[in-house]
């Protein structure tokens, strides 16, 4: 069974014992955390698909770790007016586990 979530601005497509990386929410590591914005819930080629939710469904994930993705580099410059700037940029986030997906 799988899902698709809404959680900080970007959806997710996701099914229990994944892990992956959202944008950074207030929750401790070891934490667990329920996601009642589903959008979809799957099984199979029985899809159920909410307007714009799917009321009573859940997902349950677990707080794994916090971090930091990679430098984004961000270079401008126009050429011949002797302008250049060069900036930097470290997006947080959070990793979870998902458990279970309820629906």
């Amino acid at each position: 069974m799988y899902a698709v979530i809404k959680t900080g601005g970007k959806q997710y497509k996701v099914a229990a014992g994944e892990k992956i990386k959202i944008e950074q929410i207030a929750a401790d590591v070891g934490q667990e955390i329920t996601i009642d914005q589903v959008l979809a819930v799957g099984a199979g080629a029985d899809l159920q698909v909410g307007t714009p939710l799917v009321s009573g469904a859940i997902v349950k994930a677990t707080v794994v770790a916090h971090g930091r993705h990679d430098k984004v580099r961000i270079f401008k410059m126009r050429r011949r007016k002797h302008y250049q700037k060069r900036q930097g940029h470290r997006q947080n986030f959070t990793e979870i586990e998902i458990s279970a997906v309820n629906a």
